[in-house]
């Protein structure tokens, strides 16, 4: 389908950008690369009348270890953190994700920040910043804030983003000595939307001992989700292949998947406990190493 009509605005900086918004109100979307906008656009599931590109916008194109934080800018497309090496050298969780996710064409241009701004439970970044436990930064009309990520998905399709807030950094914990993290989705073909998918980063302490575990899941709900029972069942312990079974059973017991083209109810449920088991071990052996 063809897009309904709208007026394309061009933004050179964060604070035009916001004004756009200021001026046309509800009917202005911002858009980056376009890649999660544009198809809901084709649809007819989104109508704006204005849209605001923010892609051109400098400054906010980067991958950088600052204090104790990662920071990646939000408009850091796919493709810089698929061949960045920080990312290749410290933070795979990351590469696995990317290499999933969509084809080249579309990494090329799509955002890390239009990725997790859309508030879509079936794209794959968002489940990895449960698991790494990030802070969104934002701008808006009332300056800076920080957002923690467990505040941030409120719905199907919606966040915490005020219609003038952008998406400016994404801050995730510096990987430590012992941290390890791993994703992976199962997918009809290659390029599509997850059937499910596991994002796991766990840390360890010298012992072995699990200090810190995050898993989030992917397209298994409405919003995307956070395991917390699993979470709080391997913190404090050593995670042994008794716990991991536990953990992928509730996992299939606490995810919220419904039947579609891509499986039945029951059929995700089991997916999700495979893939958790298999995401568990994989970010213990990074870590352990």
């Amino acid at each position: 389908m063809i897009p309904a009509n709208f007026i394309y605005h061009k933004a050179t900086s964060v604070k035009e950008a916001i004004a756009l918004v200021q001026t046309h109100g509800e009917e202005a979307k911002y858009m980056s690369g376009g890649h999660s906008l544009l198809p809901m656009m084709k649809l007819r599931f989104a109508t704006p009348e204005h849209i605001i590109d923010i892609s051109k916008i400098d400054g906010l194109s980067y991958i950088k270890e600052d204090g104790d934080f990662l920071k990646i800018g939000a408009l850091t497309t796919q493709t810089d953190m698929e061949y960045n090496a920080l990312i290749l050298d410290k933070y795979a969780i990351f590469s696995d994700a990317i290499k999933l996710t969509a084809d080249p064409s579309v990494r090329n241009v799509g955002t890390i920040g239009g990725n997790i701004a859309h508030g879509d439970a079936a794209n794959d970044q968002p489940a990895l910043m449960l698991a790494m436990r990030a802070t969104i930064v934002a701008e808006g009309t009332d300056g800076e804030k920080e957002i923690p990520i467990d505040e941030f998905f409120h719905g199907f399709y919606m966040t915490a983003l005020e219609p003038a807030d952008i998406l400016t950094e994404i801050r995730v914990p510096k990987a430590k000595k012992g941290s390890g993290g791993a994703y992976h989705k199962v997918e009809r073909k290659v390029g599509d939307y997850a059937t499910a998918g596991v994002a796991v980063h766990v840390e360890l302490d010298d012992m072995g001992v699990c200090q810190e575990i995050g898993i989030g899941l992917t397209n298994v709900s409405a919003v995307p989700m956070r395991l917390d029972r699993g979470e709080a069942l391997l913190k404090g312990k050593k995670i042994t292949e008794d716990l991991i079974e536990e953990v992928g059973t509730m996992a299939s017991e606490d995810c919220e998947p419904t039947s579609d083209l891509r499986g039945s109810e029951a059929y995700k449920r089991s997916i999700v406990n495979t893939i958790t088991k298999r995401m568990i071990r994989l970010a213990l052996e990074r870590a352990q190493h």
